[in-house]
């Protein structure tokens, strides 16, 4: 019902801000609940951070806490991760997903097919 594509990742200088997008055909972003998860090669997928259909309710993994920021702008039917002071350690491929703002990867429906973000020391 949804198909969604992030963009924005690229290689970065470690303390640097990156900001990541994730847009839908089919059925707007609007209509679900949001999140974004990392993967790196050879690790879990790790949860990252979510928000409520309307913007009103935000988590974030503790480890990311202050550094990145979830936000969306439904009217234009896309939903951003800004991320900043950059670590090596968040080299990874970052997937936006919908139908769910819990941390466990299991209970979201749809996926988009990942941005590589490199940051480099």
């Amino acid at each position: 019902q949804v198909q969604l594509v992030e963009s924005g990742g690229r290689s970065v200088q470690a303390g640097g801000s990156l900001r990541l997008s994730c847009t839908s055909s089919g059925r707007s972003v609007s209509r679900y609940d949001m999140g974004w998860f990392r993967q790196a090669p050879g690790k879990a997928r790790e949860f990252v951070a979510a928000i409520s259909r309307n913007g009103g309710t935000i988590s974030y993994a503790d480890s990311l806490k202050g550094r990145f920021t979830i936000s969306r702008d439904n009217a234009k039917n896309t939903v951003n991760l800004q991320m900043n002071s950059l670590e090596p350690e968040d080299t990874a491929v970052y997937y936006c997903a919908a139908g769910s703002r819990s941390s466990d990867y299991r209970t979201y429906n749809y996926w988009g097919q990942g941005t590589q973000v490199t940051v480099s020391s």
